[in-house]
C-alpha cells in the first residue's frame, strides 16, 4: 500500500489515472470521518478524466493512522498535504476538498501558496460563526461518548474496515469533536489567497446563504459588474448547487461538470 513519511506520520494515498505534464494532478481530501476511496463515485463519473488524481486519508483518517500526542487541526493537516505533494516531487497541485478535508485545502492555500494551482472548496466557511448556529451546537455537544452510538453509522463501517487499528475509533471521534469545538476565522488570510478558488455550497447547507456570499466577496466575487466582455470577472467563482444539503452535496450529479468546468 503505497505510505508518505511525513510529519512523523505514515500518510495513506492512491493515485489513479495520467495526464500530460502541462496538466497539474488533483488532490482529493475527504471530509470528517471520511477516507480517499468516498471519492470513487466522482472519479467513475469523470472528475479526474485526464488527470493524475491523488486521495489522501488525512490523519487518523481511513487507512492513516492516528499520530498520537497530536492534536486534530486543519492547519497540521495541510502540512501533512504538502509533505506529501513535496515527496511525490510536484511542483503545484489543483486540489479538492470536501467539509473538514475542504478547510485543510484552505489551509493548504494560505500555507503554502507555491504548491497550488487551483481549489475547489466544497461546503466549508471561511470563519466558525459561518455554519448556522444549530450545526455550531450539535459541533459543541460532541464528545467521545458519541463514539458508540455512532458505531451504527456508515462512517463506522467505513472506519473499521479500513483503519490500521479500528479500536481506536473512540480517538479519532474526541479529536474530530475537538477540533470542531475550537474557533477559528481564516477570513483575513483567505483575502490574500492569490490561488483560483471555486466555492461550492448546497442551497440548503449547513452554512448560511449570507456567509457564502462573505466568502466570495473576500476572494474578489459579488463586487462589481464584469462588463459585457466578462473583462472584470473575478477569478475565483461561487457555485450553489441546487436540491442539495451538506449531507449529500457529494452525491450531486451536478458538482462533477461544475468542478470540471472550473479545472
Amino acid at each position: 500500500m503505497p505510505y508518505a513519511d511525513v510529519n512523523g506520520m505514515s500518510l495513506y494515498f492512491e493515485e489513479h489515472g495520467t495526464s500530460e505534464d502541462t496538466v497539474p494532478p488533483l488532490v482529493l481530501l475527504h471530509g470528517g470521518f471520511g477516507a480517499g476511496e468516498m471519492f470513487q463515485p466522482l472519479l467513475a463519473a469523470g472528475l479526474g478524466e485526464g488527470r493524475r488524481v491523488i486521495t489522501v486519508d488525512l490523519q487518523a483518517h481511513g487507512r492513516t493512522p492516528d499520530v498520537v500526542g497530536r492534536p486534530m487541526s486543519m492547519e497540521a493537516m495541510a502540512d501533512d498535504v504538502a509533505g506529501l505533494v513535496k515527496e511525490l516531487g510536484l511542483p503545484a497541485v489543483d486540489v479538492l476538498g470536501y467539509s473538514l478535508g475542504a478547510g485543510t485545502a484552505a489551509r493548504l492555500a494560505v500555507q503554502h501558496p507555491d504548491l497550488v494551482h487551483r481549489v475547489v472548496l466544497v461546503s466549508m466557511p471561511a470563519r466558525r460563526e459561518g455554519w448556522f448556529p444549530g450545526v455550531r451546537a450539535q459541533m459543541d455537544a460532541m464528545h467521545e461518548g458519541a463514539a458508540d452510538a455512532l458505531k451504527q453509522s456508515p462512517m463506522y463501517e467505513l472506519y473499521e474496515r479500513l483503519a490500521p487499528r479500528p479500536e481506536d475509533w473512540p480517538v479519532l471521534v474526541e479529536k474530530v469533536a475537538s477540533m470542531n469545538r475550537r474557533d477559528y476565522d481564516w477570513t483575513e488570510e483567505l483575502s490574500g489567497v492569490t490561488a483560483p478558488v471555486l466555492l461550492v455550497f448546497a442551497d440548503a447547507d449547513g452554512i448560511s446563504p449570507a456567509h457564502m456570499v462573505e466568502f466570495y466577496g473576500l476572494l474578489g466575487g459579488g463586487h462589481k459588474d464584469p462588463g459585457w466582455d466578462g473583462a472584470d470577472r473575478p477569478a475565483s467563482r461561487l457555485a450553489v448547487i441546487p436540491g442539495a444539503t451538506h449531507y449529500d452535496l457529494m452525491f450531486s450529479p451536478l458538482l462533477v461538470p461544475v468542478v470540471r468546468s472550473f479545472l
